[in-house]
């Protein structure tokens, strides 16, 4: 729920969660059925003897929409029909998926507009709750280079917190605001269908059924699936899915008035015994029976007038928000059956005609400007920067593709759990108002993560990593960082980021690093020595943020490197043991990837320089500068990736032994062992293909692609290097899973050299 979406812990929780949302009624061999009373199957004309209430010309009829997650969108064939039939509907409750249909038709959305809407929805678009990658901050960006995967833990004093769901709801929130026609606090009995949502008060345990409200949040608030969607925090209410405490809501329905409910319930099987094998499994079956015995409560309140509705879903999945227009001639077809039932209901053609005609009047966007905007109570965060981060400025036209991209831009930076917002009427006075809820288990957080590779030939590295976080250490956000890595390589690095205005464009980072590596020294491709490297540097960086396109920064750096020879032939000894380092740095980074894994467009690009100084300390003088770039385009499911990497010395001096370009390795010149080229100089450029051959539930996609590489390594340490143009290419195949980028690929050299490898991480 990636980037991202936390991707990691969704496959575990929505299975079983979502199978609660939808409210997993009653099983399709269930005697659920028997609960209904008999009448209710038996009089097709029973519905015409229904006694009208004084100075009412014809029954009430109120439509009951149950929970039922992905199943739900049979609601909407269900609609057709009795729009076909021209069966006029005066009122609708509606709990969870039931309560997003409902309201969406309660709000003059016709079913063929609903439909056209859902066939554009999927899993990732409802619930990948990263913004774009392109309008995250940089320094949410630069995590992505790291192999960190886990979802944040807060750490707290009173010990280590989760976040309280997989999702936070905010995607889920955009594509509700688009199905309810009418934005801003609204008495649903003021709606063109009177409408009745149904949330769980998690404190109380008992039902919520609103009346009035922001029409998107109460939706929400009423799909909020416990476990896979953090529950909403409404009007001071922590609420929940529906269907916990009344997902079929006839009660709801009577009490609107309603003279005849036509009730549609989607029911869940339940799970076999071979199925609750786990922990998850039969969590999620003790909630769907629990949900159940309200379904059956409904269900008995039926009278012999009303109309029952089950579509035959089958083994359909809740959870199957990838192909949501299956259910809908599912639920035609469950209409068309009691056709008979719902044929005396109809209104005479120009009548029916008139009804709709008022019940779908929408009125025009409002894009009147707003006079402020207001930030609920921050405990931590700046208002003044989470304002500044928002693209809507007060005196301008609201645009609601705007406010949706705000909202997303804000719960990209981190800082909250959940946002949302509502537009108030004062008195002179129009005011936005932004819901933005800090993060509970925050404000500092811990993450962990994992690299690996295997050439299969004896060298096999791995890195575990972890990064520790606090941030709003003061009210310009600054920021302190500590990443530790334990392999292969071992490093510990800790910054202290402190911006120097609100809106975060300048800043000053003091930090420490120090970092532990051997570096293996080839002759063609025989190892023959390694140095082993420690380094303690102090460094002062001052710099500007370039909003979310990149990073300047420049400073000076100081330490210590210890460079000995750790195996092989004292000529090749990396220089006297300790070594002063001192020097003036500077890095630009621009990027505008869509993702760092497997990206499909955008560019990246960064330019670095370490000039050493001896006036700043250091032994010996030189400029080491590199630069690399990428620019990734797709088209389909095909994507192809340009990119290229160059570095050298800058003046007359030649970069040290301890400080060489190191080359080679899975996509940096395939087919040659990883850091087999070794040099003073380094040119290169590769062209990547790949094509997305599947998504599976545990995988954000499958690939199989190739690669194209040439460079060259000049001025190398040891005779006998290749040199000269280095040609090389490789075939893979890679998985974007729970733990990261992992490839199977095979190298190939020019020069008939190749290796197979296994990585896991980002190997550029």
């Amino acid at each position: 729920m990636t980037a991202a979406t936390p991707q990691w812990l969704r496959p575990l929780l929505l299975p079983a969660a979502f199978a609660l949302a939808a409210g997993a009624a009653v099983a399709a061999d269930a005697p659920a059925a028997a609960a209904v009373p008999a009448e209710v199957a038996a009089d097709p004309s029973a519905a015409l003897s229904t006694p009208m209430p004084a100075g009412r010309t014809r029954p009430r009829i109120c439509l009951v929409l149950s929970g039922g997650g992905a199943r739900g969108a049979a609601h909407i064939g269900v609609l057709k029909v009795l729009e076909e039939l021209r069966v006029p509907v005066d009122c609708i409750a509606g709990t969870s998926m039931g309560s997003l249909v409902g309201g969406a038709y309660a709000t003059g959305m016709s079913p063929a507009e609903m439909e056209r809407l859902v066939g554009g929805l999927s899993t990732e678009k409802i619930f990948k709750e990263r913004p774009p990658r392109q309008d995250l901050t940089v320094r949410r960006k630069l995590d992505d280079f790291t192999n960190l995967v886990t979802p944040e833990i807060g750490v707290q004093a009173r010990g280590l917190l989760l976040p309280k769901g997989a999702v936070s709801g905010v995607q889920l929130e955009t594509v509700l605001r688009q199905l309810a026609r009418t934005p801003g606090y609204r008495d649903f009995d003021k709606l063109p269908i009177p409408y009745r949502a149904v949330a769980t008060d998690l404190v109380a345990g008992t039902p919520v059924v609103f009346s009035q409200g922001e029409l998107a949040n109460v939706m929400r608030a009423s799909m909020s699936v416990p476990g896979a969607v953090a529950p909403a925090e409404y009007e001071g209410r922590l609420l929940v899915d529906g269907g916990l405490t009344d997902n079929l809501p006839v009660g709801v329905a009577r009490s609107m008035g309603a003279d005849i409910v036509i009730a549609v319930n989607l029911g869940t099987p339940l799970m076999k015994r071979e199925e609750l094998s786990s922990i998850i499994g039969v969590t999620g079956q003790m909630l769907n029976i629990l949900t159940e015995q309200n379904v059956r409560a409904s269900l008995a309140s039926l009278r012999p007038t009303d109309v029952l509705i089950e579509p035959a879903l089958g083994d359909f999945s809740a959870t199957d928000f990838d192909h949501l227009l299956a259910p809908v001639p599912i639920g035609e077809a469950a209409a068309r059956k009691v056709a008979d039932r719902l044929a005396p209901l109809a209104l005479p053609p120009a009548q029916y005609a008139q009804l709709r005609a008022v019940q779908q009047a929408v009125p025009a966007p409002d894009t009147r400007p707003v006079d402020e905007i207001r930030m609920a109570p921050l405990h931590r965060v700046n208002p003044e920067y989470a304002t500044a981060v928002m693209e809507t400025k007060p005196g301008e036209p609201v645009d609601q593709a705007t406010l949706d991209q705000d909202m997303r831009r804000l719960f990209g930076t981190g800082d909250f759990e959940h946002v949302n917002y509502g537009i108030l009427e004062e008195p002179g006075k129009r005011v936005l108002v932004v819901n933005a809820v800090e993060k509970s288990y925050g404000p500092d957080y811990l993450r962990f993560g994992l690299g690996l590779s295997s050439d299969f030939r004896g060298d096999a590295f791995f890195n575990l990593v972890g990064s520790y976080r606090r941030t709003w250490l003061n009210s310009l956000g600054a920021e302190w960082r500590t990443d530790v890595q334990v392999g292969q390589t071992s490093a510990l690095t800790s910054e202290f980021y402190q911006p120097l205005d609100t809106r975060q464009y300048f800043f000053i980072a003091p930090r420490i690093e120090l970092e532990r590596r051997p570096v293996n020294i080839f002759q063609g491709s025989t190892r023959i020595a390694t140095y082993d490297l420690r380094r303690f540097d102090v460094a002062l960086d001052v710099g500007s943020q370039f909003t979310k396109y990149g990073e300047l920064r420049v400073g000076v750096q100081t330490g210590t490197l210890d460079a000995t020879l750790s195996t092989g032939p004292a000529v090749l000894s990396p220089g006297p043991g300790d070594i002063r380092r001192g020097a003036i740095t500077g890095r630009l980074f621009f990027d505008q990837l869509d993702s760092v894994d497997f990206p499909r467009f955008g560019y990246a690009a960064s330019a670095r320089v370490y000039a050493s100084q001896p006036g700043l300390g250091a032994d010996d003088t030189y400029v080491k500068a590199q630069a690399d770039g990428v620019y990734v385009h797709s088209w389909g499911n095909h994507t192809v990736s340009l990119g290229f990497k160059a570095g050298s010395n800058i003046g007359g001096n030649p970069l040290p032994r301890y400080d060489l370009f190191q080359w080679g390795g899975f996509l940096q010149q395939s087919g040659y062992a990883t850091g087999q080229l070794l040099g003073g100089n380094l040119q290169f450029a590769r062209l990547i293909y790949y094509n997305k051959l599947a998504r599976q539930t545990l995988l954000q996609g499958v690939y199989a692609g190739f690669s194209l590489e040439a460079g060259r390594v000049g001025a190398p340490l040891v005779p006998g290097s290749p040199t000269g143009l280095l040609k090389s290419g490789s075939v893979f195949l890679a998985l974007d899973s729970p733990l990261g980028p992992l490839y199977l690929a095979y190298g190939r050299a020019a020069a008939r050299t190749y290796s197979f490898y296994l990585y896991l991480g980002k190997p550029y």
